[in-house]
């Protein structure tokens, strides 16, 4: 019986350590592009369904405020990084777009086959619940084709040294933001928790008001 060489040893824990360590870059780079996402969705989502657009006319609308967004976050560290803006957008276009078309297409999909999601406005559960839906569904659509990317040095691994380049800015790139992926994360969590607890909270009065009215003609 033959034990591993300290070669092989070691061969085994680079492996797990690169595994681990893509999977972690791969985390980081869906929840990136997730935000991005997330913040054009609802905004889309919301506008849409409050001039009466159609489906398709609020799909587009979000997709391309979703796609503005997640171009946005990914530009401005690059900015502050020091590339010129159009090294940066070309970085981005290069290490987002098929991340970001991947969470596009899911997240569309599932809003538009759950019933009533997609009309439903910003005081409506069903809005917000299947907003949560859709996004999840996204995330996990999304994380295999980033660790994908990232495995053949691309998507965010274009970006992945400009995030670490321990420069400082200088001159007007000083009052870029810092923003972290976390914390957007955190905030837009915050947000749609506010809003579904908002439209619960109208719900249960609509349906109090209802039962008001039913009781007092009797009274």
């Amino acid at each position: 019986m033959t034990t591993p060489s300290h070669h092989d040893q070691h061969t085994q824990h680079e492996h797990h350590h690169m595994g681990g360590s893509t999977n972690a870059m791969a985390l980081s780079a869906t929840l990136h592009c997730l935000t991005g996402c997330a913040i054009g969705e609802i905004v889309g989502l919301l506008i849409g369904t409050a001039l009466g657009l159609s489906n398709v006319a609020t799909i587009a609308l979000a997709v391309a405020l979703a796609f503005s967004f997640g171009y946005a976050l990914s530009t401005l560290p690059l900015l502050k990084a020091g590339l010129a803006v159009g090294a940066a957008l070309r970085v981005v276009l290069a290490a987002d777009t098929l991340s970001i078309l991947t969470m596009e297409v899911v997240d569309n999909s599932v809003m538009a086959l759950i019933p009533g999601a997609m009309n439903a406005g910003l005081v409506n559960v069903v809005f917000w619940v299947g907003m949560a839906i859709a996004l999840t569904a996204a995330f996990f659509a999304a994380y295999p084709v980033n660790r994908y990317l990232l495995q053949r040095g691309k998507g965010h691994a274009l970006t992945h040294e400009y995030h670490h380049s321990g420069g400082t800015a200088t001159g007007a790139r000083r009052f870029i933001p810092s923003l972290s992926t976390g914390a957007v994360v955190a905030a837009i969590a915050a947000f749609m928790l506010g809003g579904l607890v908002v439209a619960i909270a109208d719900e249960l009065g609509a349906a109090d008001r209802a039962a008001h009215a039913l009781v007092s003609p009797q009274s």
